[in-house]
């Protein structure tokens, strides 16, 4: 599976809100939930069906067991008495529609895999090498937000037991818990690495046809019900979307019958386009003029060796919002909520490949995490030898709060214009960058200096830790990141 192109963008034009809010009119990458997972209609339907006969069931039941002396039920009269096999026929029905609830509860669970989140290889190759080329600290939580921020920044690792393993089409085709899922797919998911799917135009549908058939889930036109092709797309619509959702002979219940010229004229339009595979790998190629005559190729030479079992697997920020199955979706969009609302893992995983390039995370701002390429350390002033402007310098940062440089120089050199102000403020400065540089003041992202905090007696916290650390809500703490994405 390639991996998407990294775009030229902002990294962090960041406003301090969440990504949901943030991104307001980006495109909802989860929207088709809503149509192919929720089908509101039909489970209210068929609650509404079950509610029915039930009550009716009880009414009649309360209709043969009157009590002496109360009028007869006339709802019934002239109807048969329900036999023993009925009875036994519908409390099968019950019980058939109850496994087939469980069933559906199971499917909906979430798969027994842990989901981490990484960050993309060649975009945090660009971020560290801006870090370095720099001397300002960055907040380690701040970057772990922005890597998932936008799914070109980060990749999903998906990690199952041995027990049950995942499956996986090739070596980088497509992912599911779902062994079945993928042998039923395996043609539509991966015909495009093995054929050339060309579309052309027939010649205009012959035969008067008054009405059309249409799925009333997705919108498709199937055509006149005596066409040839009609019993081919709708098997094929219902195996490609609806199979795990309801039964072939409920499915058909949602075919309706549509007499609208309109709606005709434009099926016999669709009908004319006709779509040819071309085998990639065969000499000469082979070309098939339908799908099923290709799918059969396809299962004959190629699928036998195609699906495996694999226990780990990375999948790219982008393709893992739209994997094809539904419950592994699911499971990793629930996982990239809680990772944004607190991005612990994130976080170590940057901190443990920061290190590995010899950059520098420390804590500081009540425990917040940063990462600086600097080493920072505490300077002890007070000693005989350090020139005055060194002083005056640690003891302005250490005395104003998130003071900047701007600042500083008015505090210790004014804004006067005698002629000594510019020699002053050249001197400040070249005493600011020395004490920068040997990490003796951290001068942050935003612009303010502060000194490094004084070694704690407390035992060192682990990285693992370091989500409860973190203050999600004081957004105070956080501020704009000046680097920017670009292609290393």
């Amino acid at each position: 599976m390639s991996a998407p192109p990294i775009e030229p963008a902002d990294l962090l034009d960041l406003k301090l809100l969440p990504a949901w809010l943030k991104e307001s009119d980006a495109k909802n990458h989860y929207e088709h939930y809503t149509t192919e997972d929720a089908p509101v209609e039909l489970r209210s339907r068929d609650r509404n069906r079950r509610h029915k006969e039930r009550t009716f069931r009880s009414r009649e039941r309360r209709g043969h067991t009157q009590h002496p002396g109360s009028k007869p039920d006339r709802r019934h009269r002239g109807r048969m008495p329900r036999t023993r096999d009925a009875r036994h026929r519908d409390s099968d029905l019950a019980d058939q529609r109850r496994s087939s609830d469980r069933v559906a509860q199971a499917a909906s669970k979430p798969p027994d895999i842990t989901i981490r989140f990484l960050p993309r290889q060649s975009v945090f190759e660009n971020v560290v090498a801006q870090i370095k080329s720099g001397s300002v600290a960055y907040s380690l939580f701040v970057l772990a937000r922005l890597f998932l921020g936008k799914p070109g920044r980060y990749e999903v690792r998906l990690t199952a037991k041995v027990e049950a393993p995942l499956y996986q089409l090739g070596e980088d085709g497509g992912v599911s818990v779902d062994r079945e899922f993928l042998e039923r797919n395996a043609f539509r998911f991966a015909q495009r690495d093995f054929y050339q799917v060309n579309v052309v135009e027939s010649d205009p549908i012959k035969g008067n046809f008054s009405n059309v058939a249409r799925c009333r889930l997705s919108g498709t036109l199937l055509g006149p019900t005596n066409h040839h092709a009609y019993q081919p797309q709708l098997r094929s619509l219902y195996e490609r979307r609806f199979r795990r959702r309801m039964s072939f002979a409920d499915y058909q219940r949602q075919i309706e019958i549509v007499s609208d010229p309109a709606v005709v004229e434009r099926w016999k339009e669709e009908a004319r386009k006709v779509t040819t595979y071309t085998t990639w790998r065969d000499q000469p190629p082979v070309t098939f003029s339908s799908a099923a005559e290709a799918e059969r190729h396809f299962r004959l030479h190629y699928f036998p060796a195609l699906v495996r079992g694999v226990q780990d697997v990375t999948v790219g920020g982008t393709p893992s919002r739209s994997l094809p199955d539904r419950i592994l979706n699911r499971a990793i969009e629930q996982a990239w909520a809680r990772e944004t609302r607190s991005p612990s893992n994130m976080m170590q995983e940057l901190a443990s490949r920061f290190r590995q390039n010899s950059l520098h995370i420390f804590r500081h701002r009540r425990g917040m995490l940063f990462v600086s390429p600097i080493r920072v350390r505490a300077f002890v002033h007070e000693h005989a030898g350090v020139s005055p402007s060194v002083n005056a310098i640690l003891d302005a940062v250490a005395t104003t709060a998130g003071i900047n440089r701007k600042e500083l120089s008015e505090t210790l050199t004014g804004n006067g214009a005698s002629e000594d102000a510019e020699p002053r403020r050249l001197a400040l400065a070249s005493d600011l960058r020395w004490l920068i540089n040997e990490g003796y003041v951290i001068e942050f992202n935003d612009g303010s200096l502060d000194l490094p905090r004084g070694k704690s007696k407390q035992p060192r916290e682990s990285v693992e830790a370091l989500g409860a650390a973190v203050d999600t809500t004081a957004p105070a703490t956080l501020w704009p990141l000046q680097l920017t994405w670009r292609e290393p």
